[in-house]
């Protein structure tokens, strides 16, 4: 089987302004994740905000079958163009796992299409993530739950879409609880958010985060890729019920079938 093409784009900017958190991330967070996935079925590569056109070519976009999102304090900076490319590409069937507090990013609220607003709290206090859904692909090789010691607590109500799959619920020492781990599938592709991440905390080192991490990939990763489109459809059966009279309020085609 043909290895599985991961695009790691991490906005890169804590690491390169904060020497606390370039200490825990040198190479920074997308560097860590990926050494920390590393297997022989992936091909990675790595991307970044401050890159020409953020590492995202369209080269780059084409050839990518999951991509993994971390971003934070410089959402807005991100292109709308290259949001866009990237919400087709997912349509079209890539997957897409959105990290940690990326749920503010603007591709995760495109494909959601809700505020992904949160409640949140740095203090790091420990976290322990429930995995509820123990039969699914992302939680394979987690045990009935995990802890972390530190993490930015992210509590409920989290707006996100009721379509979602829920796999993990976590608890805060500070009382509250927050859907960590949820599914979703737009268009033909998949898509992932995880909530651990923060960057003053080294959880991309846990071994339980990579797992889950490596694991989304391999259970996002395309069956096919195939343009999103509403091509007019011929009847499979003749149709006897026509109305000859029938005014046709949608789009006027030429003889040939074509678009006019």
């Amino acid at each position: 089987m043909a290895k599985i093409n991961v695009t790691i784009w991490n906005e890169f900017r804590h690491e390169k302004e904060h020497e606390g958190i370039r200490k825990i991330y040198p190479e920074g967070i997308h560097g860590a994740i990926a050494k920390g996935i590393a297997a022989d079925d992936l091909n990675i590569r790595l991307a970044s905000l401050d890159e020409p056109e953020h590492g995202l070519t369209d080269e780059v976009i084409n050839s990518t079958d999951v991509m993994i999102w971390w971003g934070h304090c410089a959402h807005s900076e991100v292109r709308d163009d290259i949001v866009a490319k990237v919400h087709k590409r997912v349509l079209e069937g890539m997957g897409l796992i959105v990290l940690h507090s990326g749920h503010f990013s603007k591709i995760f609220r495109a494909v959601t299409g809700t505020s992904c607003s949160l409640k949140w709290r740095e203090a790091g206090e420990k976290e322990r993530l429930w995995n509820i859904a123990p039969f699914h692909p992302i939680t394979q090789g987690i045990g009935e739950y995990f802890e972390l010691e530190h993490e930015e607590m992210y509590g409920e109500r989290f707006d996100i879409p009721q379509d979602g799959q829920l796999i993990f619920v976590s608890w805060f020492e500070g009382g509250n609880v927050f859907r960590s781990g949820v599914t979703f599938e737009r268009g033909y592709g998949k898509v992932f958010y995880f909530q651990p991440g923060h960057e003053s905390y080294p959880n991309f080192y846990n071994e339980n985060v990579l797992k889950v991490i490596g694991n989304a990939v391999r259970w996002a990763r395309p069956v096919f890729f195939r343009e999103m489109s509403a091509p007019c459809y011929p009847a499979l059966e003749e149709i006897r019920s026509v109305d000859p009279n029938a005014i046709k309020a949608g789009v006027m085609q030429n003889a040939d079938g074509s678009n006019k």
